[in-house]
């Protein structure tokens, strides 16, 4: 096992690591090697019950949270992200140890965590209100307000970015926050909990929880001092998260969910190009991505040549410890993971799709799968149906726009989408057709903290990222007055 340096294992609850209410722990395991790296503290509904008063206190009328300037409220976050950018690399290095992603990759993530934080904090004090020219004697306008208490269940596919883009928007608003980061990846949420104390934040306003979903997770979801769930998961999830705010306060919802997105590449585009940039789309993070490239759609013209080139260049990418450098692949999170996506590849065969690279696991040791490639596959096979979230490259043949347009959007997901073409006829008539939150013209995964993130159909509600994702955390008051005379 990597020497790397595990801090915390505890519960992060008003600013202090404390054991979980039962004292109950489980462990979290290093894919690369399946061995333990450390116990950490299982928390359960008495902890969620703590945490949520902790963080309902931080939120009082009269708290210093509430009491603090936006501007003062923009160093904390910014004094944040400054910590981030100082400990990226141990964050890194405790990140693939806990989840197997590459270690370059992994730094890249710690510092563009930083920037989201920084661009959220410059709308603190530019969350404005609108005055209104309402009917009759009155003087009408309207004040931003912060949601409350908000619960934040994250993935383990991206555990730091993933709490940053909702630690930023909520903090930016005033809110208090009870994050569960998944269970497969506590660690780094974990010191991230260390590094808000650290920066200033007062008691009670982030807080971690180590947990189970149907402990831990429904408990927060259901919770009535909870104002606001969001939630980046599984579509099956996200539909038992819309019954926990029926059945509790209804509470606000924003759910990040899954997605088999498609990827269209029509016969004018350079092929070097496109071959790259439809690798990257679904081989990137392993595949464990929720708006991965998983349907490359490929004109007729160039379908041969490009399933040739695509094939060469997934058995070429490099599999292994994602602590040596070079390394482009490392395991999969875990052995379920592993499984899923192998037996998806043995449905593929099966359903008559050419394996044209990999498809097996490496090694003995370790949740490490070879990176794998099929052509010849048609729009009703489970691999073109089901989000396999590993490193498979389905790749489907088309003729013409109006038929990859139809197929394309003949799915219940609706996450992201690219397309490749010199066309920009081509271009724009996909880009407004196709639905989808994102579409990516001549690239792929161009996410940056401006650019609002999220799905249409069953692949979600509301959005990460962007200004667009600051409404969800606050409420708009109306505020009328009734004046002796219009003027």
């Amino acid at each position: 096992m990597a020497s790397v340096n595990i801090r915390f294992t505890k519960l992060f609850v008003n600013n202090e690591f404390v054991d979980s209410f039962s004292g109950k722990t489980f462990p979290t395991h290093n894919p690369a090697t399946e061995q333990k790296i450390a116990d950490v503290s299982e928390a359960d509904k008495a902890d969620v019950d703590l945490a949520v008063k902790a963080a309902k206190a931080a939120f009082a009328r009269g708290s210093e949270w509430r009491n603090m300037d936006a501007s003062a409220r923009a160093k904390l976050i910014n004094k944040l992200a400054d910590l981030i950018d100082r400990d990226a690399k141990s964050l890194a290095a405790l990140e693939s140890l806990d989840n197997g992603k590459p270690l370059e990759d992994a730094v890249l993530e710690m510092l563009g965590s930083a920037d989201v934080l920084r661009y959220y904090a410059g709308f603190c004090d530019k969350i404005h209100g609108n005055t209104i020219p309402s009917d009759g004697n009155q003087f009408a306008i309207t004040r931003k307000e912060p949601i409350g208490v908000v619960g934040q269940i994250i993935p383990w596919n991206y555990p730091v970015p993933m709490a940053i883009w909702k630690w930023g928007p909520a903090l930016a608003a005033g809110c208090t926050i009870v994050l569960k980061p998944a269970e497969q990846t506590p660690l780094t949420a974990l010191e991230l909990a260390a590094l808000s104390k650290e920066a200033g934040f007062p008691k009670g306003v982030i807080n971690v929880l180590n947990g189970f979903g149907p402990t831990c997770g429904a408990a927060l979801a259901m919770h009535n001092d909870v104002r606001k769930i969001c939630f980046t998961g599984s579509t099956e999830i996200g539909h038992k998260i819309l019954e926990y705010s029926a059945k509790s306060n209804l509470k606000s919802v924003n759910l990040e969910l899954g997605g088999k997105s498609p990827l269209v590449i029509f016969d004018d585009a350079d092929l070097d190009e496109a071959v790259k940039i439809a690798h990257n789309a679904i081989f990137s993070n392993h595949g464990q991505n929720c708006c991965a490239g998983s349907r490359t759609f490929v004109q007729a013209g160039i379908y041969d040549e490009f399933v040739k080139r695509a094939a060469e260049m997934a058995r070429d990418r490099k599999v292994g410890d994602p602590f040596k450098s070079g390394t482009q692949q490392g395991p999969q999170v875990d052995k379920p993971s592993l499984d899923k996506i192998l037996r998806l590849v043995e449905s593929g065969i099966k359903e008559g799709a050419k394996l044209e690279a990999g498809g097996k696991k490496i090694g003995n040791v370790g949740y490490f799968v070879e990176p794998t490639v099929f052509s010849n596959v048609k729009d009703d096979m489970s691999i073109a149906q089901e989000e396999i979230f590993g490193p498979v490259q389905s790749i489907l043949k088309f003729n013409t726009l109006e038929e990859v347009i139809e197929r394309a959007n003949n799915t219940q997901y609706g996450l992201a989408s690219g397309v490749i073409t010199n066309n920009i006829n081509n271009a724009m008539v996909f880009a407004q057709a196709v639905e989808a939150g994102s579409v990516w013209v001549n690239c792929y995964d161009a996410i940056t903290p401006q650019t609002p993130f999220g799905g249409f159909k069953m692949s979600g509600l509301g959005r990460d990222l962007g200004k667009d994702s600051l409404s969800g955390y606050l409420e708009t008051k109306t505020i009328s007055i009734k004046l002796p005379c219009k003027n």
